[in-house]
């Protein structure tokens, strides 16, 4: 769970330089956000997170 704040954090910042560069408008960045945070409340989310942390831990 300790590789998902930090990989959170980047995504929000690509994210926000997406939006910045003009290349994401900011109601397309909402909903990206949405299906983020929809994505985590489902059983699906826990799957996310642990193929992160098994890929994350392959690396480290």
């Amino acid at each position: 769970m300790e590789a998902v704040m930090p990989l959170v954090v980047v995504l929000g910042i690509i994210t926000v330089l997406l939006v910045r560069s003009r290349d994401v408008r900011a109601w397309e960045a909402v909903l990206i956000g949405l299906f983020g945070f929809y994505l985590a409340m489902t059983p699906m989310g826990w799957a996310v997170v642990a193929t992160v942390n098994w890929l994350l831990g392959g690396l480290g």
